[in-house]
């Protein structure tokens, strides 16, 4: 048997135990999931009046917020996702289990294997679930045509993998599960400070910068532009420049990390 045989076997047993672990303790992935949704309800049903007039320039129509407010909610609801993977790699290093693991003979990067590729099946699991409340709320994308869904799906599949990447970091150089949690959270902060809620125009000028260079801002106004037909511009290109930078940068470090011996 191959070396590559033997580490997609090892990554490929990682995986059941990372999805064994979310299905029997799923109350960290539903409170993470659950504030997009409450964001979701929040700002359609109590602000979606008075947001849809600000952005349609005096024209108060909530349908219209939802459209503008679902693609965003959909890479923040990624974000939250990721922080649960953080904490998953974090008690798996404080707990000693990944001791346990180096002294097996198994692939040593499986470990890490596992967790990207049950994070980014949970992160694409719970961005279906937050768009089902989108389109039952009254979210429709009638103009997309079958490749602009495939790219979108894909655009959300490369944000997930990047964000994971990041997240495995995190939880690497965390001292315990609480620290992850906390080191995480510009994973969700981020989409609040860009152009998930409002437009870019309509922040002070002195903000907009902050909430236009970022790794959201663009992915948003990409995937808006696949699923509604706005312009995307330059946005797609910096959308998957930020995702394979973050995906690499992710990478390299999670791997260099867990590399090291424990001292």
């Amino acid at each position: 048997m191959s070396s590559l045989t033997l580490a997609a076997r090892d990554a490929s047993t990682m995986l059941r135990r990372n999805l064994l672990h979310a299905r029997r303790y799923p109350s960290l992935t539903l409170n993470l999931l659950l504030t997009p949704i409450m964001l979701l309800l929040l700002f359609v049903y109590i602000f979606g009046d008075t947001m849809s007039a600000g952005i349609d320039g005096g024209a108060a129509d909530r349908s219209d917020y939802i459209k503008y407010l679902v693609p965003g909610l959909l890479l923040m609801t990624i974000g939250s996702t990721t922080i649960g993977t953080a904490v998953s790699v974090s008690t798996d290093m404080t707990e000693g289990i990944i001791a346990r693991f180096r002294t097996i003979a198994i692939h040593r990067g499986s470990v890490l294997v596992g967790h990207v590729i049950g994070s980014v099946l949970q992160s694409i699991i719970s961005v279906v679930l937050v768009g089902a409340v989108g389109v039952a709320i009254g979210f429709r994308s009638t103009d997309a045509t079958v490749l602009e869904w495939l790219a979108a799906f894909g655009l959300l599949t490369l944000f997930a993998l990047a964000l994971t990447w990041i997240a495995v970091g995190m939880g690497l150089v965390s001292p315990n599960a609480e620290a992850a949690s906390n080191n995480a959270m510009p994973l969700i902060f981020l989409p609040l400070i860009s152009s998930t809620f409002v437009p870019i125009h309509a922040m002070p000028g002195w903000f907009q910068p902050i909430a236009e260079y970022q790794p959201f801002t663009p992915a948003i106004e990409t995937l808006r532009g696949l699923l509604l037909g706005t312009e995307i511009g330059h946005n797609g290109w910096l959308a998957i420049a930020w995702c394979v930078g973050l995906a690499v940068l992710g990478y390299f470090w999670s791997t260099s990390t867990f590399k090291r011996d424990p001292k």
